[in-house]
């Protein structure tokens, strides 16, 4: 399969070696305004020619590309790639709003072509096991879901802070993965009522500005209940604290980072006050989305419903957002 990269700062750069790792896609073409994110690029993928946009990498008669640019891009990008039957895969958000998101799901569908989202927390080792746990009905009825993520510093970039560029701030960029990972864990149960407080600085959030700590309660459809709190900035000791945590009938489940890292995840398994180790580092999970999408291309995957997914994680953030 020929595949066209856009963007490759380091998570486009560590998308494409994952790809190229599966042996599944070849990389043709890629396009970054950075001359030195475009070296360190040519060194993953010598054969591949630097073109200088999107329209030059379609005109390289493309099987599927990889979208890794600021989020106020994702869409059209994504759309007008999914116009020219390339199938797209896209660094989270999707889109700034559900409208977004559900405009690109909608093109994806008309040309019938594979649409894939980076949400790389679902390919840990360690909600693969606590999912399975789940779906078996191995910890009964999930009656709460508690969600975490602190970063104890925020985006390096200032688009980040520009919600007409980003589409919010902490919620859009760290809670999404939690969303998702809550949703996705649980098969997607309907949400009847969303309840939200953003603050921006210790105080409410004004207009104009992205929160850096939200907290949102989501009751679903049989009166279960969602909490998710998130931040940038957080003064939290460390570098992240990030965590799911499933409450059963006696039973619970729990995903965690280690020691404040980014990347190192535990998965436990929790009886009353005993604790039981389902899955512990080393995991190298980072790059499973994209060899997961690299290798449905190369099987000739087309269009499927489970891309209507990403439609309703948007849909809830936007119900965080009071939009």
């Amino acid at each position: 399969m020929r595949v066209g990269f856009l963007g490759t700062g380091w998570i486009g750069r560590h998308r494409m070696q994952a790809m190229i790792d599966t042996g599944a896609i070849e990389a043709v073409a890629y396009a970054d305004p950075s001359d030195e994110m475009a070296a360190e690029a040519a060194r993953l993928a010598p054969g591949a020619a630097r073109v200088d946009g999107l329209d030059s990498l379609l005109g390289h008669r493309l099987d599927g590309i990889v979208i890794a640019t600021p989020s106020a891009l994702h869409a059209e990008q994504s759309i007008r790639a999914l116009e020219a039957d390339v199938a797209v895969f896209c660094q989270k958000p999707l889109g700034r709003t559900a409208g977004e998101v559900g405009a690109v799901v909608d093109a994806a569908r008309r040309a019938d072509r594979l649409l894939g989202l980076d949400l790389s927390y679902r390919h840990t080792e360690a909600m693969r096991r606590i999912r399975s746990l789940i779906a078996a009905g191995e910890l009964g009825r999930v009656g709460a879901v508690d969600l975490v993520f602190h970063n104890a510093y925020g985006p390096g970039k200032a688009w980040f802070f520009d919600p007409a560029q980003s589409g919010g701030g902490c919620v859009i960029d760290l809670g999404v993965h939690l969303v998702d990972l809550a949703l996705w864990a649980l098969d997607f149960p309907a949400v009847t009522d969303v309840q939200a407080r953003l603050l921006a600085n210790g105080r409410p959030l004004p207009p104009g500005a992205c929160e850096d700590y939200a907290v949102a309660t989501l009751t679903l459809g049989d009166g279960r209940v969602i909490s998710l709190a998130c931040s940038w900035n957080l003064p939290a000791g460390r570098d992240a604290i990030i965590g799911a945590s499933f409450y059963g009938e006696g039973l619970g489940a729990g995903f965690r980072n280690l020691d404040g890292s980014f990347f190192d995840f535990t998965a436990e398994r929790w009886r009353g006050t005993a604790t039981e180790v389902l899955a512990a580092p080393p995991d190298d999970w980072g790059g499973r989305a994209a060899a997961d999408w690299a290798r449905r291309l190369a099987a000739g995957e087309r269009y499927s419903a489970e891309a209507e997914r990403f439609v309703d994680v948007a849909e809830i953030l936007d119900r965080i957002y009071g939009r």
